[in-house]
């Protein structure tokens, strides 16, 4: 099986790229979005990701089996955040009036 052999050029680009996300990400950290700064961040940290996995890991090269492992793993990824996140939207917020519609704090 024949590798294939990416220019160094495209790795330097790659770095660039993620030092810029990287930067974009401390950047967003310090500006007040509200509730979106997680979704900033995650968006960064996904682009980021892709990136890595595209080159450093030469997926963007590999056979159709390969390709279909990761569109795999990412769906089972997005499984378990879905059933997790649902989770936690079905919890109660307040804790304390819980505990006390219980009885658990005595009163």
């Amino acid at each position: 099986m024949p590798e294939h052999i990416v220019p160094p050029k495209v790795y330097v680009g790659i770095f660039l790229s993620l030092m810029v996300l990287t930067a974009a990400t401390v950047a967003a950290a310090y500006v007040n979005l509200g509730p979106f700064n997680i979704v900033i961040a995650l968006a960064i940290a996904s682009v980021k990701a892709t990136l890595v996995v595209l080159f450093f890991m030469h997926a963007r090269y590999s056979p159709g089996r390969t390709h279909m492992v990761i569109i795999a793993a990412v769906f089972w990824l997005a499984i378990m955040l879905a059933l997790t996140l649902s989770d936690y939207v079905t919890r109660d917020r307040d804790v304390t009036v819980n505990a006390q519609i219980t009885g658990m704090l005595g009163t």
